[in-house]
C-alpha cells in the first residue's frame, strides 16, 4: 500500500513537473512573440499597411479582372506623412465623407485652385478645387467619387497605394504618373 501511494505520489509531481513547463514555455512564446503586437499594429497604422483593392472604381487600373474571375489586387499603402507632396494621378485612399469608417481608393484629379470639368451626378458643370482640397476620380465607371460629393479634404487622406503586391504577373511599384491624365481639367498657376 505505501509503494502505491508514493508511486502515485511520484507521478502527480511528475505531472505537476510537466505542467510548470508548458506554462514555462507558453509564458516565454507570449513574451517572445507579444511584444510584437505593439509596434506591428502601429506600423499598421502609420507607416504602412497591406490592403486588398475591391470593386470596380480603379478598373482597368487596379483589379483589370473584377469581371472574370474573383481574384482581386493586393497593395501595398504607404501612410506616413499621406496627405504631403500629392500630385495629380497619384492614387490613394481616403476616409469616405458619407462613411467616415469606410477606406475609398481613387486617382487624384485635381489639386487646390484647378477647375475641374465635372461629370454627372455632380449639379455644375465645373468645380474649382479650394484650398487644402483634392479632387477624386475612379479609373471605372462604376464609382463613386468627387463627382458625388465634391472635392474632399486633403486631410481626409490616409495613405498612397505605391505597389501592387499580387497578383505575381502585376507586381511591382505603381507608376502612376505614367497614367494619362483626363482632360477638362485647368491647372492652377
Amino acid at each position: 500500500m505505501a509503494a502505491r501511494w508514493a508511486w502515485g505520489f511520484a507521478a502527480a509531481g511528475g505531472g505537476a513537473g510537466k505542467r510548470s513547463k508548458f506554462l514555462r514555455q507558453v509564458s516565454h512564446y507570449l513574451i517572445r512573440y507579444a511584444t510584437w503586437i505593439p509596434p506591428l499594429i502601429w506600423f499598421n497604422a502609420y507607416v504602412a499597411e497591406i490592403t486588398l483593392i475591391r470593386g470596380p472604381s480603379m478598373y482597368p487600373f487596379l483589379n483589370p479582372h473584377y469581371n472574370e474571375s474573383l481574384r482581386k489586387d493586393l497593395c501595398l499603402v504607404w501612410k506616413l506623412y499621406a496627405q504631403e507632396g500629392l500630385r495629380r494621378g497619384m492614387i490613394v485612399t481616403f476616409r469616405n465623407p458619407y462613411d467616415p469608417n469606410r477606406i475609398t481608393v481613387k486617382r487624384i484629379i485635381g489639386l487646390p485652385g484647378d477647375v475641374v470639368k465635372t461629370k454627372p451626378p455632380y449639379p455644375y458643370e465645373y468645380a474649382v478645387v479650394p484650398e487644402g482640397h483634392v479632387w477624386v476620380e475612379g479609373d471605372g465607371d462604376k464609382s463613386q467619387d468627387s463627382n458625388h460629393y465634391g472635392p474632399i479634404s486633403a486631410r481626409l487622406i490616409t495613405g498612397r497605394v505605391t505597389h501592387i503586391l499580387s497578383p505575381w504577373e502585376r507586381a511591382g511599384r505603381i507608376k502612376w504618373w505614367e497614367h494619362p491624365l483626363r482632360t477638362g481639367v485647368h491647372r492652377a498657376a
